[in-house]
């Protein structure tokens, strides 16, 4: 008797717990493809360009111009006295200077704002997904890069490609 309890006991966990994983529906959706494919992308590369689109230019004015002072400097220094060459190296190492700061300032704030824009664009798709899921019942959504096969029938990603827009 106890061993007939104990195998029914046993039998009744294991069916239980197999239909609890049976439970679990799960999806895959390619965030990279949705992420390629969306309007919004575009038009934030757009707006981002021209957020540094003046400091950008101001930039090649400087690099242009330290060229120009360095060439002429090499043209010209054999010919020049030694205090106004180095006088004139001088200059061209301060501004050297200086373009180097703006410059890592501005690949500083070019990065954080672009980051700052993918993760709003993210946020969204993350959203869609999470509705996508709910309403369709799904308990785990996976990114499609993550798995090594999936079949198409638990694809989302064309739902949440539909939500997100």
């Amino acid at each position: 008797m106890k061993k007939w309890l104990c195998a029914a006991s046993l039998g009744l966990a294991m069916a239980a717990s197999a239909g609890v994983q049976a439970a679990d529906k799960i999806a895959v959706v390619n965030l990279a493809s949705i992420f390629q494919q969306l309007p919004a992308r575009e038009a934030v590369a757009k707006q981002l360009e021209n957020e540094f689109k003046g400091r950008a230019t101001e930039l090649q004015g400087m690099e242009r111009n330290l060229q120009t002072q360095m060439q002429n400097l090499q043209r010209d220094g054999s010919t020049m006295k030694a205090s106004e060459r180095t006088k004139k190296e001088q200059s061209i190492m301060a501004q050297r200077e200086q373009f180097s700061t703006k410059a890592q300032a501005f690949e500083q704030d070019n990065r954080r704002r672009q980051a700052e824009e993918r993760n709003k664009i993210l946020s969204r798709i993350q959203d869609a997904v999470k509705t996508v899921a709910t309403k369709e019942g799904y308990d785990v959504v996976i990114d499609a890069n993550a798995v090594a096969y999936a079949g198409s029938s638990k694809d989302i990603t064309a739902d949440v490609l539909k939500q997100v827009k």
